[in-house]
């Protein structure tokens, strides 16, 4: 699984947002982002799922079946080819239950409409088990009710995801409002379905001593532009990464 971005570049009026000449994801297991704020990483991951336009540039998956170009499709076409992203600011439907949000995720676009009840295409136990899985890992106040606090919206939000079995998942600051237990938990989590090969995964975020731990390869991007990337203790004793980022 390779997510490959070349010669691209975002610009807002005169302003360049992000300039990177080539950049590579997805081939090194579970995949850190880090950079200072006003770096760019939300405009990145915002380009490389479609929901922002390039100035220039080009994007290709790399799915092992096959190399797709990104840059034609829109942002539900991305998803639709195994590219996710998690929702930096907590989004979901208010009035679906935890269960019924992840139902929901977990069913294929086919299947999805009233017509789909009488098609005979949903696994209905399946979807079921998996969902029962993820809802009885987490400590919810209600596991047959609704998603209550900001942390329990944020939790659900990484599940659907996760439910929807992506080839690469991009997790745009995960950690932000969920407790330490639950961030180790749904890392782990995530940790294991990286080792089983079920997919590869790129967090993006600030909690540094979370990235040191579970990340196999560390990207910093800083004024737009990737200026170094390794292995954890490569990144951590790069002196541009520690003058620019770390303030040492």
């Amino acid at each position: 699984m390779r997510l490959e971005a070349q010669n691209l570049t975002k610009a807002y009026h005169a302003h360049e947002v992000v300039n990177i000449e080539k950049v590579t994801f997805g081939a090194k297991g579970l995949e850190g982002l880090i950079g200072p704020n006003g770096a760019g990483k939300s405009t990145l991951m915002g380009l490389l799922t479609r929901r922002i336009a390039p100035t220039s540039g080009t994007i290709s998956l790399d799915t092992g079946a096959g190399v797709k170009q990104l840059n034609p499709l829109k942002s539900y076409e991305v998803a639709r080819v195994g590219l996710i992203k998690t929702n930096q600011r907590i989004q979901g439907f208010d009035s679906l239950t935890i269960r019924d949000s992840l139902r929901l995720a977990a069913t294929p676009p086919k299947d999805e409409g009233l017509t789909s009840i009488f098609a005979g295409h949903r696994d209905t136990d399946e979807i079921e088990e998996k969902v029962a899985r993820l809802v009885e890992a987490f400590p919810f106040t209600d596991r047959n009710g609704y998603a209550m606090s900001g942390g329990e919206k944020k939790l659900l939000d990484i599940l659907r995801c996760l439910i929807t079995e992506p080839k690469l998942l991009l997790m745009d600051e995960p950690t932000a409002g969920l407790p330490d237990d639950i961030t180790r938990s749904v890392m782990n989590m995530v940790r294991e379905k990286v080792l089983a090969g079920d997919m590869r995964v790129v967090v993006v975020e600030h909690d540094l001593p979370l990235i040191w731990e579970y990340c196999d390869y560390v990207h910093f991007l800083s004024e737009g532009s990737i200026l170094f990337e390794g292995e954890p203790d490569e990144v951590k004793s790069n002196r541009v990464v520690a003058e620019k980022y770390m303030g040492v």
